[in-house]
């Protein structure tokens, strides 16, 4: 009985305790909890990005406060209101696809495979404001044989452009050795449809991301194209053909640009053949059925962009350039307008929707420099104002003039990633030696990007 009283006394001690405003744990809601880490996994299923905030949950109390808290918080008491707001971030940056046939393209060419992709591409966006990016993929290296891959070259370029926004253009060239009986990588394969697998094979590999494919550069020079036809614009347009096919296949969207030529004068069409006379047997054997855009080259030697081949003599370089070609031996490939403007005319005069992309072009400079690269000495007659000065122009008359689709400029960073001033194209690159910005750099990133 003792006992019991006892217990009686100890129950109703601890009911007047509680009466009387003991203390009572906080609702679980108001303690905010450590954001959830969500490991990926390897599953058939999509797995949630374990970099995004888990959403945030508002919980209205009784007396008429609330705190946002992260979704791993317990449960609210009953009394407690929940209302689960998600902020959305913003959405990545994305390359427009497909790319509008009205809309000027502004690019530029990069050394992207060396160094830090994820910079370069931080620097081609938003610091220079160009959309596009050309980089040259060699088939070489990433099929040294027939059943070796290594994608690690361009794994980071790709992975890098698509994840800043950057329209990306490979420029896939050098067939490997096994492809070619010559057993060399100077030219297109023996079959044709061993680059159309590739090209497959590419597009499947990084689906999605690659906006545009050159397919082949400077194929009117046997230093690119070297076959026993010669350097034939016939067998060039069945090799077009057929990657063109494979790319459409694979994936419509890809913009097909076909080989852009080096300006050059008369040749024996083995060694070199005249690109204006190329072109022409070029578009009589069909190549603008199969390309989507008509690529070009020019690097604008001393003379401005908007100067026609035959009126440099009124320019006041024509009696101080100690490069002397352009004055002393008026040609066509010396002048850009007068190259790209008579590809225009040419192209338009079969297909007057198909438009120029100019695949690569700059000015060389070599101020700062002590040398110039041998056959580039034309280098030495423009000031790294000049250059700057000449890009600008010729972006602004390209998109003008409604003839050219996309251009890039050659180039960006070759400055640094080369071996020194005596590389030809490090001469041209907007940044220096050092990897600091040259004038081109900073002009190019002032430069209004107009649209229509």
């Amino acid at each position: 009985m003792q006992k019991f009283r006892l217990f009686l006394l100890i129950g109703t001690l601890m009911l007047l305790i509680a009466a009387c405003g003991g203390s009572e744990p906080e609702p679980a809601a108001e303690v905010p909890a450590e954001p959830a880490v969500i490991e990926p996994t390897v599953a058939a299923e999509p797995v949630v990005d374990p970099t995004l905030p888990p959403p945030a949950i508002t919980v209205e109390q009784e007396d008429g406060t609330a705190e946002v808290v992260a979704d791993t918080a317990p449960a609210a008491e009953d009394n407690a209101q929940v209302v689960v707001q998600e902020d959305a971030p913003p959405p990545p940056p994305s390359c427009q696809r497909p790319w509008p046939t009205d809309r000027f393209g502004y690019g530029v060419q990069s050394h992207a495979t060396i160094g830090d992709p994820g910079f370069t591409m931080e620097v081609i966006k938003n610091q220079l404001g160009m959309e596009w990016v050309k980089v040259q993929l060699e088939w070489r290296l990433v099929q040294p044989s027939p059943e070796d891959r290594q994608w690690f070259f361009y794994d980071g370029v790709v992975e890098q452009a698509a994840a800043k926004g950057v329209c990306l253009m490979f420029s896939v060239v050098g067939a490997p050795e096994w492809t070619r009986a010559a057993g060399n990588h100077i030219g297109p394969p023996d079959d044709f449809n061993l680059y159309a697998n590739f090209m497959r094979e590419l597009l499947n590999k990084y689906p999605g991301q690659v906006a545009a494919i050159e397919v082949w550069n400077e194929q009117n020079l046997d230093r690119e194209w070297q076959t026993s036809e010669g350097v034939s614009p016939e067998q060039y347009v069945n090799f077009l053909s057929v990657a063109h096919q494979a790319i459409k296949e694979t994936d419509p969207s890809v913009i097909v640009i076909s080989g852009a030529l080096a300006p050059t004068g008369d040749g024996d069409w083995i060694s070199w053949a005249d690109d204006f006379a190329w072109m022409d047997r070029a578009i009589a054997a069909g190549m603008l059925n199969y390309a989507d855009c008509v690529g070009a080259h020019h690097n604008g030697y001393n003379i401005p962009p908007d100067v026609a081949f035959d009126q440099t003599g009124g320019l006041a370089e024509a009696s101080t350039a100690v490069f002397r070609g352009p004055f002393d031996n008026p040609h066509h490939s010396w002048s850009f307008k007068t190259t790209i403007d008579t590809y225009a005319s040419k192209i338009q005069a079969v297909d007057p929707n198909k438009k120029i992309c100019v695949t690569e072009f700059g000015w060389a400079s070599t101020e700062g420099y002590t040398e110039a690269p041998v056959g580039f000495e034309f280098a030495n007659d423009n000031t790294l104002d000049e250059q700057a000065q000449y890009l600008v122009q010729a972006f602004q008359q390209m998109q003008s003039s409604g003839d050219v689709w996309i251009a890039y400029v050659f180039n960006y960073d070759f400055g640094n990633k080369g071996n020194g001033p005596t590389d030809d194209p490090v001469p041209y690159s907007i940044i220096d030696t050092n990897g600091a910005p040259r004038p081109a750099f900073s002009a190019l990133a002032a430069m209004e990007k107009i649209q229509p």
